[in-house]
């Protein structure tokens, strides 16, 4: 989005509101006999007035309240905050014209820029806030902070802002005008972002609700907020988000070839620039200086590094369960091909466990937003979504977001209804207490049997690096079968070294054996037992292997099959440190485990119908 069209989309905005705005009263007149004052229930907003040929979603009904006026072209206004970290974390933090107190600028320091709403004085409002590194990225649209970002922030200052909310956008340290080092998610960075929490929370214009919001990295900084337990954040919504570093790189320790170089690496070269000069010197800290090493351990041992502390301070998730006593709105795709679907399923049902407040939106898009026709049609290909789309595309989901944060910021308006909205690969969206369901039937396939065939000319053997499958299928399917979760595929392998690997490809393949993929599983077998569990193996050793496939969500169709091929590595990731040939096991301990779905028992909906150009084009 170029800056001169922010304006005009604001302009476009009102217009297409102010036309929508009678249906939607009247909508509303003619619901409330049937709804009282609960939200109009998600099986229902199909009937609502949608715009649905945009880009991106809008909210029914723009708001009252335009964009307070600042002194520059965006009506932003950027502050630095500062707060205090021990000097063992280096950097700013043992500047020495910070530690003389010659230069109180030179100690660290966050950069926060917010817009806030036109409302009468003495009225209070509460804060979404986007935390993450792209803000002055040179190749991104945003060349700083005090600029609506064109992925989010602009979406947002139009559709939310005019309802009473205040919006900020905040650098994390070392990247953009924030000090300090570029900490990838460690202590450091999540000492900013609470400071800045508590800065937005404590304003005399702040009501003193916080909420978080962002994709990827903006997805994962709401997670390390949420682990301080803070009393001003009160909300959640990380979008394709970490709830640790690890467990992007590592699945059952198999490493993706991004692992060993996209620490530090990658992300600590937003913190060094030539143009800085001595500011440089403050990315004097051992985490970014020694991250490089740290992730090529990690890939050696597996992600079982001899710095195990490197890793706890990088983990979110059971702080969060520890301490948070906000809501969780958690969005993630099931093809996201960065951050992995694992992020949100289980970890969905440990929050409800927990007795947090959450909810789950997981459709069949990849590493996106949930309303984005045009990128989710371009980025969907066979067995990667497109048998979902335009089903996948949610143009409810910006008016979701304002009910959300209305009721658990502005603690106004009916409670949202907390509904876990899971669509499969064949775009049927339904709704669920808890993913994986708690009422799905296990389906147990062995391998080799009559329900999970061997295809013997594909032997029994897996060579490292050689491009050889052991196949299994089932018989044509007399009937739809509908299953979804964390399918688990727990197989005998005899290893011939002291490692191996194993990938298994889960295919769905109609009558002419054209197949589409469905789900995929990876392990290093130092990790077979599942989990964390690091074990030292030797030649001739059978194990177990209890693979759990990423969450999936799948339709297959009467008269077709299910393909099921093992081989070493697949996808984009490496081969152990440790690799060698190993051979599967063709016996009652080698089992496929599908949970289908109970389909009778499940209220479907269809979204608002999407309109958009890309869309009619299907």
């Amino acid at each position: 989005m170029k800056n001169v069209s922010i304006a005009s989309q604001i302009f476009s905005l009102l217009i297409v509101a102010t036309m929508m705005s009678s249906a939607f009263f009247l909508y509303i007149q003619e619901s409330e006999e049937l709804y009282g004052n609960n939200r109009v229930p998600v099986w229902a907003r199909s009937e609502l007035p949608y715009d649905t040929s945009q880009a991106w979603s809008y909210v029914l009904e723009q708001g009252q309240y335009g964009l307070l006026e600042t002194d520059n072209e965006f009506s932003s206004v950027h502050v630095m905050i500062p707060y205090n970290l021990p000097e063992t974390e280096g950097g700013a933090a043992i500047d020495p014209q910070c530690v003389l107190n010659f230069n109180p600028d030179k100690c660290p320091h966050i950069s926060l820029a917010y817009w806030r709403p036109d409302v009468p004085d003495g009225m209070k409002v509460p804060v979404i806030a986007e935390f993450g590194p792209y803000f002055g990225e040179t190749s991104a649209q945003t060349p700083d902070v005090s600029q609506p970002g064109s992925w989010l922030g602009a979406g947002i200052i139009m559709n939310l802002l005019p309802h009473g909310f205040a919006f900020a956008q905040v650098s994390v340290t070392g990247t953009g005008m924030s000090n300090h080092c570029m900490d990838l998610m460690g202590f450091s960075e999540q000492e900013g972002i609470n400071a800045a929490i508590e800065w937005l929370g404590t304003q005399e214009w702040s009501n003193g609700n916080v909420g978080l919001i962002g994709k990827s990295y903006d997805g994962s900084t709401p997670w390390e907020a949420a682990m301080y337990g803070d009393e001003y954040l009160k909300t959640i919504v990380p979008i394709s988000g970490l709830i640790g570093v690890r467990e992007l790189m590592w699945k059952n320790g198999s490493s993706e070839a991004r692992a060993p170089f996209m620490h530090n690496v990658v992300y600590g070269s937003y913190g060094f620039e030539a143009d800085k000069g001595d500011e440089n010197l403050q990315n004097a800290c051992e985490d970014y200086l020694l991250g490089p090493i740290h992730a090529t351990n990690g890939y050696v041992f597996a992600g079982n590094e001899f710095v195990e502390s490197y890793w706890e301070e990088r983990y979110f998730l059971d702080r969060v369960l520890e301490n948070y006593e906000g809501s969780v709105y958690i969005v993630q795709g099931f093809h996201d091909w960065n951050v992995d679907p694992h992020m949100a399923v289980p970890t969905i049902n440990a929050l409800l466990d927990k007795g947090i407040e959450a909810k789950v939106l997981m459709g069949q898009w990849d590493h996106d937003y949930p309303d984005r026709p045009d990128y989710q049609k371009e980025r969907s290909d066979p067995g990667r979504g497109s048998e979902a789309y335009p089903q996948m595309v949610r143009f409810d989901w910006m008016q979701d977001l304002l009910e959300w944060f209305t009721y658990y910021l502005q603690e106004t308006g009916p409670k949202p209804s907390l509904y876990l909205e899971i669509q499969n690969n064949h775009g049927e969206w339904r709704v669920e207490e808890r993913y994986p369901a708690s009422d799905s039937k296990t389906i147990e396939m062995i391998l080799g049997s009559e329900a999970l065939m061997h295809n013997e000319d594909t032997g029994t053997i897996i060579t490292p690096l050689v491009e050889d499958y052991v196949v299994f299928e089932t018989p044509k399917f007399n009937q739809t079968l509908r299953f979804g979760g964390l399918p688990q595929l727990h197989v005998d392998v005899t290893l011939t070294g002291s490692g191996g690997s194993l990938y298994a490809l889960m295919e769905d393949c109609d009558s002419t054996d054209e197949c589409i993929h469905i789900g995929h599983a990876t392990m290093d077998l130092r990790y077979h037992a599942g989990g964390n569990e690091y074990n030292v193996l030797v030649p001739g050793e059978t194990v177990n292997a209890k693979m759990e496939f990423f969450a999936m969500d799948v339709l297959i169709p009467e008269g077709h099959y299910i393909r099921l091929s093992l081989t070493d590595i697949g996808e984009d990731y490496l081969p152990p440190s440790n690799t060698s040939p190993v051979e599967i096991g063709i016996n009652e301990n080698s089992i496929l485990r599908l949970h289908e779905i109970n389909y009778n028992n499940k209220l479907v909906f269809e979204p608002p119908a999407c309109t958009f150009s890309d869309c009619l084009e299907e």
